[in-house]
């Protein structure tokens, strides 16, 4: 999770890759699945309920699932359920001012990528943190 603009996208795709994993980017699930929502706060939190109950059917089938998404508040997280989370951290403000207002830091993640360093050194930290995890 993060902010548009942080650097989720090209994180996930690498990440995915490493962990042979199915990934769901929230920007594709939209245009393809869930052309039904706006942005409205109710309708990020069915955004993430949908996220989450499709991630759920990739795991439940022994997967490994990544949702790239912004899921910019406690209940949307709340929505999407339990959860191996990333929060990348490498801006202040996306480009969509009523996403900034939303956002809220997370409370809890098992990473956090702060501004600097490269994808791949994040990539590299996640897949660490995630194979001691497990």
């Amino acid at each position: 999770m993060g902010l548009p603009g942080a650097g989720k996208t090209t994180l996930a795709r690498i990440v995915a890759s490493q962990l042979n994993a199915v990934l769901f980017n929230a920007d594709e699930v939209r245009k393809h699945i869930n052309k039904d929502l706006s942005f409205s706060l109710e309708d990020r939190i069915e955004q993430a309920r949908r996220m989450g109950w499709l991630c759920d059917r990739v795991v439940d089938a022994g997967a490994i699932a990544i949702a790239d998404f912004v899921c910019p508040t406690a209940e949307t997280r709340e929505a999407f359920g339990d959860a191996f989370v990333i929060w990348v951290d490498r801006i202040q403000k996306g480009r969509f001012e009523d996403t900034n207002s939303l956002f809220l830091p997370p409370k809890t993640y098992q990473v956090r990528i702060p501004f600097g360093g490269s994808p791949e050194e994040a990539a590299a930290k996640i897949y660490s943190i995630w194979k001691s995890a497990i």
